[in-house]
């Protein structure tokens, strides 16, 4: 791709024959100071470990400086070298000061529009936008992103390209629009927070996670300046190996993680809103000091999967996940509703769906008795193996603790069984697997493209398989697992007619 001429004001001149909402425009210049705030809380804690440690030795000093400084040359370097352009056919972003990029979108390709606005945006009055086109999650790997635009505009441009229009551009100078901004039509709200919900965020364990994800960056830092805290810390507990030591450990750590579960709830889902715009998008709205905004358009949608947690499960809780295309399985771009009631779950998916009985609560036919050995199996012989390896090997204190968790084991193992199932109605594929995440997929039969069937040794012996459904949406594949293998031929042909019919023989597949 070639790039245009420069034109005296640094911005390359499009082609005679384009129309000025096809110019290169720059990302806003607040950007030089909004990256540097971004960067520095993330260089926060190495600039003060330089500046704080040691005995005050010149270098740190000057160190901190010099990366301070190389923040800033960078965040310019971004700016300067960084233009894009909307056309009538694709968005195209041309970086790199060394190593160029150009990228380009075409836009009947776009699938997602994601806002995100950090605590330095916010400032500022600035937004990120990422547009996604394909199945992976994760930025830089799909689509491109504009960071940053100001908010005006990320909402205007949120609309543009999802509704595949062409609408006045910034200027270059500002950034600010040269026009007066589309009107948004009112959208129609699904689901809004309730306060209420709170009680599900010590159920789903983020505060352990986070305070191990805190510990681990903390303790990088320390293993830097000399100091080992995991490995202190481990050799303390096992010096000390009595039971009133340990169980004095995990219970501070329960309920330091309970403690941080609630603000962590509501740093991530403050002022959540789903809405359905008239421009044919669902929107998820949601964060207190980082702000994101999801935009999917409702014709890729293919399903939805009812996800409960073990402990939110039994607090009779769920959440809602969105299986489309342009959103994959990882982090949380696919989440319709946080962690809150069951009923309210269901009645997301019955307003996303458009129907009027949510088919993840269809009654779903139970899996062979085979499924409950082989699922008894595969969570408690592990377990014993770790025990008669510590039995022999380890100290004789240590043995007993997985002899503890095999009956806990086993009412996973029979909590598994007890979640499998299957369901199969005019439009939707429904399956039910796992036990500490259970997860209820509705999967519309014209998204399913084709089938993986999977028998191991002792799935054939049980006369057992797996059956997936392969889409285009979502994880990718969604799994029947442990059906028997007649009835999980029988349901694959019912599903999507003929399209496994030629792999079949007398009722089998093929070899």
């Amino acid at each position: 791709m070639s790039t245009p001429a420069e034109t005296p004001a640094g911005l390359p001149a499009a082609p005679e024959i384009a129309e000025p909402l096809a110019q290169w425009h720059r990302l806003h210049v607040r950007m030089l100071i909004v990256r540097p705030l971004n960067e520095g809380i993330a260089m926060l804690v190495p600039i003060l470990v330089l500046l704080f440690t040691g005995n005050g030795e010149r270098w740190r000093l000057i160190a901190s400086g010099v990366t301070a400084g190389a923040i800033l040359l960078f965040s310019y370097f971004i700016w300067r070298t960084t233009k894009y352009r909307i056309t009538d056919d694709q968005v195209e972003l041309h970086t790199g000061l060394l190593t160029r990029k150009q990228l380009a979108v075409p836009r009947d390709r776009i699938r997602t529009v994601d806002l995100t606005s950090k605590p330095g945006h916010r400032v500022f009055g600035l937004s990120a936008v990422r547009i996604g086109t394909g199945q992976q999650d994760t930025p830089g790997t799909d689509g491109l992103t504009l960071d940053a635009v100001t908010q005006q505009e990320a909402e205007r441009l949120r609309v543009l390209l999802l509704q595949k229009g062409v609408a006045p551009r910034p200027t270059a100078a500002t950034g600010e629009p040269d026009a007066q901004p589309v009107p948004l039509p009112e959208s129609e709200t699904i689901s809004r927070l309730d306060l209420r919900w709170l009680r599900f965020a010590p159920l789903s364990l983020s505060g352990l996670v986070a305070i191990g994800a805190l510990f681990g960056v903390l303790s990088n830092y320390a293993d830097d300046v000399g100091l080992h805290p995991v490995q202190d810390l481990f050799e303390w507990l096992f010096d000390r190996p009595s039971v009133g030591v340990i169980g004095t450990f995990v219970v501070g750590l329960v309920v330091a993680g309970l403690v941080l579960s609630v603000p962590l709830y509501v740093l991530q889902f403050w002022n959540y809103r789903l809405t359905r715009e008239p421009d044919g998008t669902l929107r998820v709205q949601r964060g207190l000091l980082t702000t994101r905004s999801v935009s999917v358009e409702e014709q890729r949608l293919r399903g939805v999967d009812i996800q409960e947690p073990l402990l939110v499960r039994a607090g009779r809780g769920a959440k809602t996940v969105a299986v489309t295309t342009g959103l994959g399985s990882k982090g949380e771009s696919n989440l319709l509703l946080p962690p809150a009631p069951l009923s309210v779950a269901h009645q997301v998916s019955r307003d996303v769906l458009k129907v009027d009985d949510d088919p993840t609560t269809r009654t779903l036919r139970k899996h062979p008795f085979a499924a409950l050995r082989r699922s008894l199996f595969r969570h408690i012989v592990p377990w014993v193996v770790i025990a008669a390896g510590l039995a022999i090997w380890a100290p004789s204190w240590a043995w007993p603790i997985p002899v503890a968790v095999i009956p806990f084991a086993a009412l996973v193992g029979w909590d598994n069984y007890r979640s499998l199932g299957n369901a199969l109605d005019d439009r939707y594929l429904v399956t039910r697997n796992n036990s500490l995440v259970r997860s209820t997929v509705a999967l519309q039969r014209t998204g399913i493209i084709g089938w993986r069937i999977r028998r191991s040794f002792f799935q054939r012996r049980s006369g057992l398989m797996t059956i997936g459904a392969t889409t285009a949406a979502g994880a990718g594949i969604y799994h029947v697992t442990d059906v028997g293998e007649a009835d999980g031929l029988a349901l694959a042909d019912a599903a999507v007619p003929d399209l496994l019919r030629p792999f079949l023989v007398d009722g089998s597949t093929r070899d």
